[in-house]
């Protein structure tokens, strides 16, 4: 049976090596980020909060998958050690910093999603507070989120080092994501889509994939540089092409670096 952590005081008991931070309804992704998270220490403690501060539209927040029990399975079964299952008074107890996104913050998912940014940066800063792990897992499919959270941890000099966990694809090319539950057989078709258009490598082709698909509805699609969100020019070297759209009001994201597929 895993341990479950519900309080800032039974965190401090233990040191911990490896934190997955995650919003729970948990998938095969998630679990590669705990098997990944194993490799580089015995005490791996995978949060599980949902993040009120991130979600403009509290209808979202409600709506957000819930499967504690599946969840802890996961965990379990992944090899982590605990999982810290705190409520939002024992997260934003009084005085906890609020963190800002800034520039790259407020475009393509900031700007779809004002103050989101600035909501999954507090609440991460928060859990580095609390669980003070060595390391800190994040997944690569959410690369904006990524970039951002490395800059900050740079920025505040938080003593955590950020490990990244490559995309996980179903048979289809799909990113997994906690989202997809939602989608139906016919959605996860329509959704292949997206890798098909990303694995181009090109965004003009890659925009033509997407138009032959009516029932995918584009967000964005751009070829940025990966180091600094900037636009990719046609000597940067580090180019990855990103893209977010909606199939049937459920929003999707990936992302391919490109030289890989």
């Amino acid at each position: 049976m895993i341990e479950v952590i519900k309080s800032a005081d039974d965190l401090a008991r233990q040191n911990w090596d490896v934190l997955v931070p995650t919003m729970g309804a948990l998938h095969a992704g998630h679990e590669s980020l705990i098997k990944l998270a194993k490799t580089r220490g015995d005490q791996v403690i995978v949060s599980i909060f949902v993040n009120p501060l991130q979600f403009e539209n509290k209808e979202d927040l409600l709506n957000y998958p819930k499967t504690i029990d599946s969840d802890l399975k996961i965990v379990a079964g992944a090899g982590a050690s605990a999982v810290f299952l705190p409520s939002e008074s024992e997260i934003y107890s009084p005085g906890y910093k609020k963190i800002e996104a800034g520039g790259v913050g407020e475009i393509y998912e900031g700007k779809s999603r004002p103050r989101h940014f600035a909501g999954v940066l507090t609440v991460v800063n928060r859990l580095f507070d609390l669980v003070k792990p060595k390391y800190a897992i994040f997944g690569e499919k959410d690369f904006q989120q990524l970039f951002l959270i490395k800059q900050m941890a740079k920025k505040l000099e938080v003593p955590v080092e950020i490990l990244t966990a490559p995309i996980v694809r179903d048979t289809n090319g799909v990113a997994l994501s906690s989202r997809n539950s939602k989608l139906g057989d016919n959605g996860i078709k329509t959704a292949s889509v997206i890798h098909r258009a990303l694995s181009l490598g090109n965004v003009e082709r890659a925009r033509q994939v997407i138009k032959s698909e009516p029932d995918f509805k584009v967000d964005y699609l751009e070829m940025i540089d990966e180091n600094t969100f900037d636009l990719a020019k046609e000597d940067t070297e580090n180019k990855r092409l990103i893209i977010a759209g909606w199939i049937n009001q459920v929003r999707l994201i990936d992302n391919m670096a490109m030289g890989s597929k």
